[in-house]
C-alpha cells in the first residue's frame, strides 16, 4: 500500500478545491472546469475539481493544471453490478482521486477504510471528509492523501469554522501523521478566508456553494485562487 502512494502525484500545496455539487450541470460544469483550469494556470497553482461521473472524462483530456476528482466510489471489481461505481471506470475516465464521506454521502469508517484501500490499489488520491475533532482523528488513522474536517452543519452556509476548530484539527492530524494534507472548505464565501486558513497553516482551501451561489461566481473563483497564491507567496516570504 506504502508503494501505491509513493507513485502518487499529489497536489502542491498550498492548493484550492472546488466541486459543483449539482448547483449546475453539462456544459455549465465544463465552463466552470475550464475556468478553474485557465486561474490555476494564471496564478500557477494546483487546484482539484471535483466533477460529476458524466464530465470527468471531458474535463480530464480538456485540462492539464487540474486535478480531476470522482465525487464517490464504490469497492467492487470488475465484473457483476450496474449502478454501482466501479473505481477502474473512474481511473480510465482520467480521474485522478476521490471524494469520501462527504456529509451527503455519508459512509461508516469500515467503509471509508476499504474505500482508501481500494482507492490506494489504482493509486488514486484520497480525499476524505470528517464532521468532527472525533471524526477527523478516527479517519486519519487510515491515511487518507487529504483530510477536510468540516463540520456537517456549516456546509453550503455563509458561516466557515472558526479558527479555533480549524487550527485544532490541523494539529490532530498533523501530529499523527504530518504527510496528510489538510484543507478546510465548509462555509468559505470569500478570499480573504482562503488566505487566513492557508495561512493558520492548512495545506489547501476551497469552497463550493459559496461561489456557485455568489452573485458573480467567475468573479469570486478568481479571487479565492488569487488569495491562494498569494498566501503561498507570503509563506514564501516567511521563510526567508
Amino acid at each position: 500500500m506504502s508503494k501505491v502512494k509513493q507513485e502518487k502525484i499529489l497536489p502542491k500545496g498550498p492548493f484550492f478545491e472546488t466541486s459543483v455539487k449539482n448547483y449546475i450541470y453539462g456544459d455549465a460544469v465544463y465552463e466552470y472546469a475550464m475556468a478553474v483550469e485557465a486561474a490555476a494556470i494564471k496564478y500557477d497553482i494546483d487546484a482539484i475539481f471535483i466533477a460529476p461521473y458524466t464530465e470527468i472524462r471531458r474535463i480530464a483530456e480538456n485540462t492539464s493544471r487540474i486535478f480531476v476528482f470522482a465525487p464517490y466510489m464504490d469497492t467492487l471489481r470488475p465484473g457483476r453490478g450496474i449502478a454501482d461505481v466501479l473505481p477502474e471506470a473512474i481511473k480510465d475516465a482520467g480521474g485522478k482521486g476521490v471524494l469520501i464521506n462527504h456529509c451527503e454521502r455519508p459512509m461508516t469508517l469500515s467503509q471509508i477504510k476499504e474505500t482508501i484501500d481500494r482507492a490506494n490499489e489504482l493509486g488514486l488520491i484520497t480525499f476524505a471528509c470528517a464532521d468532527s475533532i472525533a471524526e477527523t482523528k478516527a479517519i486519519a488513522q487510515f491515511r487518507p492523501d487529504i483530510i477536510n474536517p468540516e463540520p456537517s452543519e456549516l456546509i453550503g452556509t455563509n458561516q466557515a469554522s472558526d479558527m479555533a476548530y480549524v487550527v485544532e484539527t490541523l494539529k490532530v492530524v498533523k501530529d499523527l501523521y504530518p504527510d496528510i494534507l489538510v484543507e478546510q472548505a465548509a462555509g468559505i464565501t470569500s478570499g480573504a478566508q482562503i488566505y487566513d486558513f492557508i495561512m493558520a497553516g492548512n495545506d489547501a482551501a476551497g469552497s463550493a456553494s459559496g461561489i456557485l451561489k455568489s452573485p458573480d461566481p467567475y468573479k469570486l473563483l478568481d479571487e479565492m485562487m488569487f488569495n491562494v497564491r498569494k498566501a503561498k507567496d507570503d509563506l514564501e516570504k516567511q521563510k526567508v
